[in-house]
């Protein structure tokens, strides 16, 4: 069941709701996020499947909505975040940025770090179902998640090196969290992406599996979560707060938590 979509806003004025319950805050109008509820589960669908599920400004600001609604909700043990049709999401829609100011630039970073602060701060367990590409600030999206189950064709990395963008320090902190700081350091200079099998070996993955299996292997993990009794985690004590996410470094705190000049493709 559809239970909502930022481009429907409901008659309380809310642009989400999740599972029965209604939030009574408005939030952003975007077309590209969609929120499903199945049961004690949700999933959150990103784009319709064109231009690689690129977000704009207006679909961050929808995600980080919709995910302190989640907070909300104690009916919904877990998350899913997957893209429309083959892929995941090719991170920003840079033709927002074609004629963007450096301050219109800083602000679409902005949006798209509180999008991912809000799935790390959601107290209810998020799982990233990864097809095709997650790069750039996809990429950041698939990492804010706890878990994240891969197709064997699918990749990952920040290509925002080949166009010469700026890499945040939240966003290079991240990566390093989780791939250590060699690896990050390879990936934010270079803009490889890696494939299922070495996001695996480096930690960015939990699991891979054939591309005909994603979905009935993120059910699986879906319902194993769902049936455990245990508390809801507080984002202060659940396991990926407990050192997984700390605040971004500043700027000089180390090589890789800087602001370093990249120089990848049409997604931040």
């Amino acid at each position: 069941m559809v239970i909502g979509t930022a481009s429907a806003p409901n008659a309380t004025g809310a642009v989400f709701a999740t599972s029965a319950t209604v939030a009574t805050s408005g939030g952003p109008v975007s077309a590209n996020v969609l929120v499903r509820g199945q049961g004690r589960s949700a999933e959150v669908v990103l784009g319709s499947g064109g231009s690689a599920n690129a977000l704009g400004h207006d679909d961050w600001r929808a995600l980080e909505t919709a995910f302190r609604q989640f907070a909300r909700d104690e009916d919904i043990r877990v998350i899913v975040v997957r893209g429309s049709g083959s892929t995941f999401s090719a991170g920003s829609d840079l033709r927002e940025w074609v004629h963007a100011a450096p301050d219109d630039v800083d602000r679409a970073f902005a949006a798209m770090e509180a999008a991912c602060t809000a799935i790390e701060e959601c107290p209810t367990p998020v799982i990233a179902q990864v097809s095709g590409v997650a790069a750039g600030a996809g990429c950041q999206l698939a990492l804010a998640c706890d878990l994240r189950v891969f197709a064997d064709d699918a990749r990952i990395g920040m290509p925002i090196a080949r166009l010469g963008i700026l890499v945040s320090p939240a966003f290079a902190a991240r990566l390093a969290l989780l791939a250590g700081h060699g690896l990050a350091r390879e990936l934010l200079y270079t803009g490889r992406l890696l494939d299922a099998a070495e996001a695996v070996a480096a930690g960015l993955a939990n699991r891979r599996v054939p591309s005909a299996e994603l979905s009935g292997a993120t059910a699986e993990l879906v319902a194993a979560v769902a049936a455990q009794p245990g508390p809801r985690w507080s984002p202060r004590n659940r396991p990926s707060a407990s050192g997984c996410h700390p605040p971004a470094p500043p700027p000089t705190a180390s090589p890789v938590g800087r602001r370093c000049p990249m120089r990848t493709s049409s997604a931040a």
